[in-house]
């Protein structure tokens, strides 16, 4: 690998400890930096523009300095570029990352050696539905969640998956994740833990007021539609934790697994279960 793509939280107020580590790393590495021009502040002499989108095919990897909200939002690269994504945590929990700054300077050693393996994470294909007409699609990495924004009381959403009803319920809203969604807000909301290579889609609803409601694990060959009606103003359609869209009375929600995968860069032995037991204290 020699070509690295630069993502950084544009919160952190002082990025100079980071300039400095990418300084280190480029002399006499033989490695190129390349930044959005949407990231202000990039050192010109040590961060080259991103290529125009259609040659942005030469970047091997996509360095990610942040939290696992700065690696949803550095998706979108991922997909455009096709390079895999590694973490360096700087945030809170850091689920995602598989670096940190400290480890940086040998992780990129092994990713020039080639001592690496790429896990492949599936997306939601969500798309917002109105009037016979697709008003909104995008792609999750976490989730796709609907939410009542404003509106005091509940909400009603009804489920049916490949076209056949399988429940209704009011509540606050429903998250519809990933399996590597399934340890974020779906995880708060009571959902299940899914190994991150699973091919499957998790329903769980916010707050619902039936005591017979539960989070459900569905196929990835399934369809996902959830109508939403009962508003007494607009809901919201979030998208990995962005405000996506508006929706409106009888508005619907599809959800189906996409063709397309991001890929992320997995350095260390660490399993899945022990990250589950040092970041989110599972069990002793």
């Amino acid at each position: 690998m020699r070509n690295f793509a630069i993502c950084i939280n544009p919160t952190i107020s002082d990025k100079s400890s980071i300039y400095n580590l990418l300084e280190r790393l480029s002399k006499g590495s033989q490695i190129e930096l390349f930044g959005l021009n949407s990231e202000p502040g990039l050192p010109s002499g040590l961060i080259k523009q991103l290529p125009k989108q259609t040659s942005r095919k030469k970047i091997d990897c996509i360095l990610v300095f942040g939290g696992d909200g700065t690696i949803l939002k550095a998706k979108d690269l991922a997909l455009q570029t096709g390079a895999p994504i590694l973490g360096i945590n700087l945030g809170y929990l850091g689920f995602l990352s598989e670096s940190s700054q400290l480890e940086i300077e040998s992780s990129i050693g092994n990713l020039k050696q080639g001592k690496y393996r790429l896990l492949h994470r599936m997306l939601l294909n969500c798309r917002l539905k109105r009037n016979n007409d697709f008003i909104c699609e995008a792609l999750a990495l976490n989730d796709a969640v609907i939410h009542k924004a404003g509106s005091p009381g509940l909400i009603h959403i009804r489920i049916k998956a490949g076209g056949r009803y399988v429940f209704d319920t009011r509540c606050d809203g429903l998250v519809a994740a990933t399996p590597t969604g399934s340890t974020a807000y779906s995880l708060a909301a009571g959902g299940p833990i899914l190994a991150p290579e699973m091919q499957a889609l998790v329903l769980a609803p916010l707050n619902p007021h039936i005591l017979s409601i539960r989070p459900m694990v569905f196929p990835a060959s399934e369809r996902l539609t959830m109508k939403v009606y009962g508003l007494s103003q607009a809901a919201m359609l979030q998208i990995d934790g962005v405000n996506s869209a508006a929706i409106e009375e009888a508005d619907e929600v599809l959800v189906t697994a996409s063709q397309r995968s991001v890929s992320f860069i997995k350095l260390s032995n660490r399993t899945f279960y022990q990250i589950l037991r040092r970041k989110l204290h599972l069990g002793k």
